[in-house]
């Protein structure tokens, strides 16, 4: 007797219940993927950084600014080979329910220091030679729906007041993961309407040689730590990475919160099967009776339990990779590149076959041990 089919008989015999467990299983593994996708795609973020280029932020946190005056003294640093700078805006455009963020920066140092950033040669050069201009990301082109040559204005929450840009330029990242919903303008245009207030966030330094990053990092940090603005230097690696750690320990939650469900549906199926086993106690006594052997019961309710995790795994994992593969998802703008990589398949799918043997295997131990005299007393 072929086995295959038996095993999807039985499954058949409650649909309504497998159903459901298949479904419940499909849903953890579906979160799970989302939850580690998040974790994945943060370090990806961080781990396109160039190994050449540093930043430079406000010792005390990001969020407090340093003196327009740091770049000329950063720029003497043996090793040093180019300096630029950027600042958060922080703006709200239309309803304010359509985030994106804006950056003020210097045009030329920076898009010299980012060739990731790809901007068509006539459309760079109107960006840079206008005071006003905007470059704007290609994502967030099609999202709000703007075209080249529009003026856009954005109410200001930082820099009180209506900000007025034209965009003169669209660019497209060269890596999946930078991200394509960027606003990016003239640092001069902010600094002369905030009567020079408005001073650099962080700066972003090229190396001569990347293995001076350390020796670098230690002459920066020495050379202004006693001033009103120590600094903080560090890899651009490390830089992005802190922009992750400001969420708090990231990782650990989203992976605590995917295995919490993970293990909640493992209850959930092993229960299922428990149920499964008990109302077939007569059945096993007759399969035994006709030559069933203990081995092959044991490998019926585990091939069950396999059939159910496998088929919800399948659901869950694959609708997860298809959805935001399909989608081009990047998480509202906070994570570009946003995907389901295959290590969080694999680990998702062998998570599932931990979840089938946990989930089986004791209904099969016990239908394997039970011998027929005592599931017969059961049915009377």
């Amino acid at each position: 007797m072929k086995l295959l089919p038996l095993v999807l008989a039985n499954l058949r015999r409650h649909r309504l219940r497998t159903l459901l467990t298949t479904l419940g299983v499909a849903l953890a593994t579906f979160l799970f993927a989302s939850l580690r996708s998040v974790v994945t795609t943060l370090n990806a973020g961080a781990e396109v950084a160039s190994a050449s280029r540093m930043g430079v932020q406000n010792a005390t946190a990001i969020v407090f600014p340093l003196p327009l005056s740091y770049r000329e003294r950063l720029a003497a640093v043996p090793g040093v080979a180019a300096v630029t700078w950027a600042n958060w805006f922080g703006g709200l455009y239309g309803d304010g329910k359509t985030f994106f963020a804006q950056f003020a920066v210097d045009p030329e140092t920076y898009l010299a220091m980012y060739p990731e950033i790809s901007v068509p040669p006539g459309q760079k050069e109107a960006f840079l030679h206008e005071r006003t201009a905007a470059l704007v990301g290609k994502g967030l082109m099609e999202k709000v729906g703007w075209r080249l040559g529009q003026d856009v204005t954005i109410r200001g929450t930082i820099y009180p007041g209506d900000w007025t840009f034209t965009i003169r330029a669209v660019y497209t990242p060269t890596v999946r993961a930078m991200d394509d919903r960027s606003f990016l303008f003239h640092y001069d245009y902010l600094y002369e309407r905030t009567d020079h207030r408005a001073t650099p966030g962080w700066y972003a330094l090229q190396l001569s040689d990347p293995s001076h990053a350390a020796s670098v990092a230690q002459t920066i940090d020495a050379m202004f730590r006693n001033s009103s603005a120590p600094t903080k230097t560090m890899t651009e690696k490390a830089f992005n990475q802190s922009f992750v750690t400001m969420w708090g320990n990231v990782q650990f939650l989203m992976n605590s919160i995917g295995m919490a469900v993970v293990f909640a549906i493992l209850m959930v199926t092993a229960n299922a099967m428990m149920m499964t086993a008990r109302e077939r106690t007569g059945e096993v006594a007759v399969l035994k009776t006709i030559g069933f052997t203990d081995r092959t019961l044991f490998g019926l309710v585990m091939a069950e339990a396999s059939v159910v995790t496998l088929s919800g795994a399948v659901l869950g994992l694959g609708g997860a990779k298809l959805l935001y593969a399909g989608t081009g998802f990047n998480g509202f703008g906070f994570l570009p590149g946003f995907d389901v990589t295959p290590a969080t398949l694999a680990l998702g799918f062998g998570i599932t076959l931990l979840l089938a043997v946990a989930s089986g295997i004791v209904p099969a131990l016990r239908a394997a041990r039970l011998s027929i005299v005592q599931a017969l007393r059961h049915v009377e």
